[in-house]
C-alpha cells in the first residue's frame, strides 16, 4: 500500500499515477477529510478495467498502518518568495507527521516532498529516528529534470541526447549542475559551453520555479512523475540511479545535514550512496549548499 499524506495539486497527480498505472492500493490523507475523499473518488475513475487495486481518502492515520510507502507532500502553507520562507511551521508540521508515521508504519520507506525539502528530510528522519536510508527527500531528480531541459533547448537537440547531467545539493537558491560529465550527442558539454554560460544555465536551473510561477501557481506534474518513478522502483524490486536528498553521514565530507547526492534505489530504499568525481569548482559549490541547509536546520 501506497500512502500519501496531503492531497493538493502534488499529493493528487501522484496518486493519479500510481492508481492508473496499478502499482498498488493509494490511500489519499488530507487534514480536510472531504478534500481526500473528493480527490479519491475522482482518482477511482481512473483505476483500469483490469487493476485489483483501489484508492480511499480519510483524514486518519491509522488506516495508513499497512504502507509500504509514504509520501510526504503536506504543507502547511503557501511559499511564494523563498522555500523557506515557512521554514518553522513546515518542521513543526513535519515533526507531527514523523511521530503519526512512527507509531502506524514503522517499517515504511518515506519520500518527502514538502518544501524546504533538505530541511524537512533532515527533521523527519531524526524525529522519527528512522534509518536514514529509509527517508529520501525526492526533489533533485526534478531539478536534473530541468537541467536537462534547458540544455536540450539550447543546442536543439532531444532530451535523451543529453546523457550524464546531475544536479546536486540544496532543493533552492544553491542548488547546483554537474556539467564535467555531460554529454550533448556524445560531446562533452564542456567544450561546447563558456563560463559565463555556465552560469545562465546554473541561475536557469535554480530558478526555474519562478518562470513557472510567471504562468501558473505551482510546479505540479514534474515532481509528481519524479516522485512516481521512485514508488515504482521501490513497489516492483527494480534499481534506480538519481540524486535525491538523504542525511549523511560523513560522505562528500558532511554530516548533520541533508542534501542531494547521488544515490541507488531499490525496495529496501537507498542502496547506496555513489560518491562520484567533483572538479574543484563543484565541489565548492556542494560545501556552500551544506552549510546553507545546515544554517536552515540550525535556525529553527
Amino acid at each position: 500500500m501506497i500512502s500519501i499524506i496531503g492531497s493538493g495539486r502534488v499529493g493528487s497527480s501522484i496518486a493519479f499515477l500510481c492508481v492508473s498505472n496499478a502499482i498498488d492500493d493509494v490511500v489519499l490523507l488530507n487534514r480536510t477529510k472531504d478534500k481526500a475523499i473528493g480527490e479519491a473518488l475522482d482518482i477511482a475513475s481512473a483505476i483500469p478495467a483490469n487493476s485489483k487495486f483501489s484508492i480511499r481518502g480519510t483524514d486518519d492515520y491509522s488506516e495508513i498502518s499497512e504502507s509500504k510507502i509514504v509520501v510526504i507532500s503536506a504543507s502547511s502553507s503557501f511559499y511564494s518568495e523563498s522555500r523557506t520562507e515557512n521554514l518553522s511551521s513546515q518542521v513543526e508540521l513535519i515533526k507531527e507527521i514523523a511521530e503519526k508515521i512512527k507509531q502506524h508504519c514503522p517499517s515504511a520507506i518515506v519520500l518527502v516532498i514538502s518544501n524546504p525539502l533538505d530541511v524537512l528530510t533532515y527533521y523527519f528522519q531524526k524525529t522519527s529516528d528512522f534509518h536514514r536510508f529509509k527517508v529520501i527527500g525526492v526533489a533533485s531528480s526534478l531539478d536534473t529534470s530541468r537541467f536537462r531541459y534547458f540544455l536540450s533547448k539550447k543546442f536543439s537537440v532531444p532530451q535523451s541526447s543529453v546523457t550524464n547531467a546531475i544536479v546536486l545539493g540544496e532543493h533552492g537558491e544553491t542548488m547546483f549542475p554537474i556539467f564535467s560529465g555531460v554529454t550533448v550527442d556524445g560531446k562533452n558539454l564542456l567544450s561546447m559551453i563558456k563560463d559565463n554560460e555556465r552560469t545562465l544555465i546554473t541561475y536557469d536551473v535554480r530558478n526555474y520555479w519562478r518562470k513557472l510561477r510567471n504562468h501558473k501557481s505551482r510546479s505540479q506534474f514534474g515532481i509528481a512523475k519524479n516522485t512516481f518513478d521512485v514508488i515504482e522502483t521501490i513497489i516492483n524490486k527494480k534499481e534506480i540511479f538519481i540524486p535525491a536528498s538523504v542525511v549523511l553521514e560523513g560522505e562528500y565530507g558532511e554530516e548533520n545535514v541533508a542534501l542531494g547526492v547521488p544515490v541507488k534505489i531499490n525496495n529496501n530504499g537507498v542502496s547506496e550512496i555513489k560518491n562520484i568525481s567533483l572538479d574543484e569548482i563543484e565541489s565548492d559549490l556542494l560545501k556552500k549548499s551544506a552549510e546553507k541547509v545546515r544554517e536552515d536546520i540550525n535556525s529553527v
